[in-house]
């Protein structure tokens, strides 16, 4: 058996795991409207830290993440030959170093922390983070390693709000999952952490399953998802059989949710297909905005919290179904004791992936 916890989130709503779950559990949103932040000066919606100032943000919130991950297990862990660490980040520091925007920061975690192993920068557009949880899970499967930390970390750069504002895809109001009303994402940046290993009793504050989920890809268009969600349906359909679970079974949905008109149409089309449209759902964009390649991290850390607290959150945003498959979206907390919770993530090139957290 695979096991997951330690879970760590440092956002907008707050820099303990303990601040955001009090946050988003009141339904609170790091999102506001941040002056001259695109391009020529456009004021946007943003989901940032306003007050991360230093100059190296991105490995801060690396260092940060880890050592948060290290108050929760034994710390031994980090400087063992059997533990690896898995960066999952799309553009890592890319303000700061445009040639090598992961060199100095895995160079400054291999030494604060002694590591044995070099960390790995696993880098697939929006699907990063829950690809490297599975990535985490098939070693400790493959017994290469008994132990893997995976950190998830994008800021918001010019590079990446002025690409998404030359697609048209920002919204000009908080991101709305799902909802009819929904016009384009809303950029988020924060770092999250989990530590996945072979042994529950590594983990101080207890552990859930990982069941480990598999990544497939439709390969539709650069940019654009596949409008039946091919890509998606595979990897849920794969995920779930590889592991002997039923769609009846999964009691919530972490849905990648960006709020673009066609993203959202294709994972209603996915799931629908997939027997998944009458489980409770949520998206957590409107929370944490869209973090990129650490949104896969963030969200299944809050989705491991909502398991922990008993509540499922609230989509934020959604007031009316906009998907031709009408799904079952979380509109109010719902007090929840969820055993089986579903986390899929979506990205540019057809990629999807997904996975599956079950308590014990």
């Amino acid at each position: 058996m695979t096991y997951i916890g330690a879970e760590v989130i440092i956002s907008p709503l707050g820099r303990t795991t303990a601040e955001n779950w009090a946050a988003i559990s009141a339904n609170q949103s790091g999102i506001s409207l941040v002056k001259q932040a695109g391009f020529d000066n456009a004021d946007l919606y943003l989901s940032k830290m306003l007050d991360l100032v230093d100059d190296y943000k991105f490995e801060k919130l690396l260092l940060d993440a880890l050592a948060a991950v290290s108050e929760q297990i034994d710390p031994a862990i980090l400087t063992s030959d059997r533990t690896m660490v898995i960066i999952s980040s799309t553009k890592g520091e890319l303000d700061s170093n445009i040639h090598d925007q992961f060199g100095k920061s895995i160079a400054a975690l291999v030494s604060k922390f002694a590591l044995v192993n070099q960390p790995i920068v696993l880098s697939n557009a929006c699907i990063s983070g829950v690809l490297a949880i599975n990535a985490a899970s098939n070693f400790i499967q493959a017994k290469i390693y008994d132990h893997a930390i995976v950190i998830g970390c994008d800021l918001i750069s010019d590079f990446v709000v002025y690409g998404f504002q030359s697609l048209f895809a920002i919204s000009n109001k908080p991101c709305a999952p799902f909802d009819a009303a929904r016009n384009g994402i809303t950029m988020g940046e924060g770092c999250s952490a989990v530590m996945v290993s072979n042994s529950k009793e590594t983990f101080r504050n207890g552990a859930l399953q990982l069941l480990s989920g598999t990544s497939a890809n439709d390969a539709n268009h650069i940019s654009g998802p596949s409008r039946t969600g091919e890509g998606l349906f595979r990897s849920v359909k794969r995920t779930l059989e590889n592991n002997q679970v039923a769609p009846e079974d999964i009691d919530f949905v972490c849905a990648h949710g960006t709020a673009t008109v066609f993203n959202d149409e294709m994972e209603a089309v996915a799931f629908d297909r997939i027997g998944l449209s009458d489980k409770h759902l949520s998206s957590l964009k409107g929370y944490f905005g869209h973090t990129l390649g650490a949104a896969g991290v963030i969200e299944t850390a809050a989705s491991m919290q909502m398991m922990r607290h008993g509540v499922l959150v609230k989509s934020l945003g959604y007031t009316e179904s906009g998907t031709s498959k009408k799904l079952n979206v979380i509109s109010d907390n719902v007090v929840s004791q969820p055993k089986t919770i579903l986390k899929t993530a979506s990205g540019f090139g057809g990629g999807n992936a997904s996975l599956i957290i079950r308590s014990l």
